[in-house]
């Protein structure tokens, strides 16, 4: 019996690589987006001349979005691979960022939430610069809803700030 149970969790620490393919997609991902990203600089480039200057702004916007994008995809790729799958050697290297190899899954989540809570920012900048191309009702629902994704990055930093002071007051054990 003991063989079984042993096999068993070998099949079950191992089953973490099939998030390997998960990872490399999101790779692909970034790729699209940097695609997406030349296509759109691309595009506004040779009308920035006779463009006005809120057309110019929101072309930005749209390309700080798309970064603001591939930036939490590299996030979510790193943390989550070091995390959930194997740690990435890099052998010390000088361009590896700092906080990679110390995010863990509490702190994945506070990143994810300030992104996207970012990238909402950026949407309603945009909605905002261009507001004679929305309803009062659209807006209204932009708002809100970055109104509700700010809420919820709170509660969750808050969340694991009351989790941290708890671990702390047990002795540190989670």
């Amino acid at each position: 019996m003991k063989k079984v149970e042993h096999a068993l969790e070998v099949l079950m620490f191992n089953s973490r690589w099939l998030l390997a393919p998960f990872y490399i997609g999101l790779v692909v991902g970034i790729a699209m987006l940097l695609v997406k990203f030349v296509q759109e600089f691309f595009h506004i480039l040779p009308h920035i001349f006779d463009s006005t200057e809120s057309e110019v702004v929101l072309a930005i916007l749209t390309l700080v979005d798309m970064s603001l994008v591939a930036n939490l995809l590299i996030i979510i790729i790193f943390s989550g691979y070091e995390n959930f799958v194997s740690k990435i050697d890099t052998a010390n290297h000088e361009d590896r960022p700092e906080w990679m190899g110390k995010v863990d899954f509490s702190g994945l989540k506070v990143k994810l939430i300030a992104s996207i809570v970012a990238i909402s920012a950026i949407e309603l900048l945009k909605a905002f610069v261009n507001v004679a191309a929305y309803t009062t009702e659209q807006l209204a629902w932009k708002v809100g809803i970055h109104a509700v994704l700010i809420s919820s990055g709170v509660l969750f930093a808050l969340m694991d700030k009351i989790a941290e002071a708890t671990a702390h007051g047990k002795g540190g054990r989670h």
